[in-house]
């Protein structure tokens, strides 16, 4: 049975409770962001002026190449999305989830958790009989987290020198994500319905495919790390700008907004300058939030003049309808 002739789906109470949910969340990353805007303040102190003039002496270019970054990273991940869900039984048109990617993205600066919600709600709203169940789409995320995750336990050594963790940790959570990966492609091979649907390309051979497009959208950001970096005048290598990456996406998980940014490069690279740090950090948050705008302002650009031209078409065709002629009478005999 295709997912065009699946039943309505009626809603159920978690669907009632989104909005609700949702609301909840945004309110949570607001106060979060407020509160640790308010201690990278508390700790800058007397090293405002600092902070302002690594602000403003970073080139306008550079800052454009960093958004430019983001955008292909935000590509490629989608990428990865859509080979996910195609494995999943999914037959939506590439440029349709692209669109809904593009909300996503923007809410994902809020909250990462928000930004999910909202590409699935987008996708589901826009091509209903041509994505799976509820359950599958939300489980179509965890190959590329799974991914991700790995990624970064592989380069979790960066880690050993800025926060002096010991050696044996970077050693487990590598065996913990090889772990955690072998478990996810024999269930997908168990259980092949329902919520274990969304793991389909952990056996599918586009597997490959999705790994190489989730490994160059984190390779995108590791280098667009390392520019706002170089941008300030920090010395620092690929590993530091790694070590941050990972430091983003393990704060990421809290409701702290856009603010996760400074705070992971305070925590990481501190020791290079508390001010500078902070600078970085928030170039980095200002240049991923450009790259999302973009993205999400051409996704909805692009909905608005698809469905003009849709409605043009119509219309078109319409008129072409009306004004072919009906067929003759007889004529009356006598």
């Amino acid at each position: 049975m295709s997912f065009a002739d699946q039943p309505p789906r009626s809603p159920s109470p978690t669907a009632v409770d989104a909005p609700r949910t949702l609301r909840r969340k945004c309110w949570l990353s607001l106060a979060g962001t407020v509160v640790v805007v308010g201690l990278v303040g508390l700790v800058l102190g007397g090293r405002r002026h600092e902070f302002a003039t690594a602000l403003t002496s970073t080139p306008v270019s550079l800052l454009a190449a960093a958004v430019a970054l983001q955008v292909i990273a935000l590509l490629a991940r989608s990428e990865a999305w859509l080979i996910s869900l195609r494995a999943a039984g999914a037959r939506v048109d590439r440029r349709i989830l692209f669109r809904a990617a593009g909300a996503g993205s923007l809410a994902a600066v809020i909250n990462g958790s928000l930004g999910v919600a909202a590409r699935i709600a987008s996708l589901r709203r826009a091509a209903p009989g041509s994505t799976p169940k509820l359950p599958a789409l939300l489980t179509a995320e965890v190959p590329i987290i799974a991914v991700e995750i790995a990624l970064a336990a592989i380069f979790s050594f960066t880690l050993v020198v800025p926060l002096g963790i010991p050696w044996w940790v970077p050693v487990i959570a590598v065996t913990l994500a090889g772990a955690a990966m072998f478990g996810l492609r024999r269930l997908s091979d168990a259980r092949r319905t329902g919520l274990c649907a969304g793991l389909a390309v952990m056996r599918s051979p586009s597997g490959g495919r999705l790994i190489a497009f989730t490994l160059l959208a984190v390779c995108t950001q590791v280098l667009r790390s390392w520019m706002m970096l170089h941008a300030i005048g920090e010395d620092v290598s690929m590993l530091d700008a790694m070590a941050l990456l990972i430091a983003m996406f393990t704060l990421g998980q809290l409701p702290i907004g856009p603010s996760t940014g400074p705070a992971a490069a305070m925590l990481i690279l501190g020791a290079h300058g508390v001010a500078s740090s902070a600078a970085a950090g928030v170039l980095l948050a200002v240049s991923g939030m450009l790259g999302s705008l973009l993205f999400a302002s051409w996704a909805l650009l692009d909905r608005v003049i698809s469905a003009r031209v849709a409605r043009t078409a119509r219309e078109v065709t319409g008129s072409a309808v009306a004004a072919v002629p009906g067929p003759a009478l007889p004529a009356a005999a006598g």
